[in-house]
């Protein structure tokens, strides 16, 4: 299985402001970091403030953060929302839909998938905090 960038870039965001201890962070600031669109950024800082990961505080100051402690944020949920892991394949048009044994081992594969990740949270991936903030350069 292979993950979007959209949710490559989730995470990233994710790494990035589980390691600034509830400092507000920004898109540009994390737009460069990792050489992504900012525009693109947006769209998935925004999807993931709807979601209830992050939050952001407008104003002057504002910025972006964890909604939660890095512990308390699920990997399987991130990928839940930010993948449609049921639509792997477009079966409804498919002729023999009907009759296919397809559907049901893809939803297996997808579960079995997501159950790795169900097992981490964004904390596991922040562990090594001052090691990141430095390759973020954010120390």
């Amino acid at each position: 299985m292979r993950l979007t960038k959209y949710t490559d870039y989730g995470i990233r965001v994710l790494i990035h402001l589980g390691t600034s201890d509830g400092e507000l962070g920004s898109i540009p600031e994390i737009a460069r970091t990792f050489d992504i669109s900012q525009d693109h950024l947006k769209k998935v800082v925004q999807d993931l403030s709807a979601a209830g990961f992050i939050e952001s505080v407008r104003g002057r100051n504002g910025g972006i953060r964890l909604a939660r402690q890095p512990d308390e944020i699920n990997l399987g949920s991130v990928l839940r929302h930010t993948e449609r892991l049921d639509e792997l394949v477009e079966c409804a048009a498919c002729p023999v839909a009907p009759a296919c044994g397809l559907p049901p081992i893809l939803a297996e594969a997808s579960a079995a998938f997501a159950a790795v990740f169900d097992k981490y949270t964004v904390g596991d991936l922040v562990r090594r905090r001052p090691e990141l903030r430095l390759l973020l350069g954010s120390a």
